[in-house]
């Protein structure tokens, strides 16, 4: 099962949220809320854990959604 990343409206800004975490991390630029989900979907991944972050719109539709498959432990060994 896929770990879990929304990206979702508060006032005017945005929140990320995962059960992975306690505290929502806080953005006023849905940008910057999506790019900190992101990140940290690939950090998931590359510990072996799949992660899907999923972005809403201010009026609750889906924007989209990205899965990060958990990378390989044979990739680690590969230099960047």
């Amino acid at each position: 099962m896929a770990l879990k990343i929304s990206v979702v409206p508060v006032g005017n800004g945005w929140a990320v949220r995962s059960s992975s975490f306690e505290n929502e991390m806080l953005f006023v630029a849905g940008a910057k809320a999506e790019a900190a989900a992101r990140d940290l979907a690939r950090r998931y991944a590359a510990r072996g854990e799949t992660a899907e972050v999923s972005i809403y719109l201010r009026d609750g539709a889906v924007a989209g959604r990205f899965l990060y498959a958990a990378t390989p432990d044979y990739l680690d060994a590969i230099p960047a």
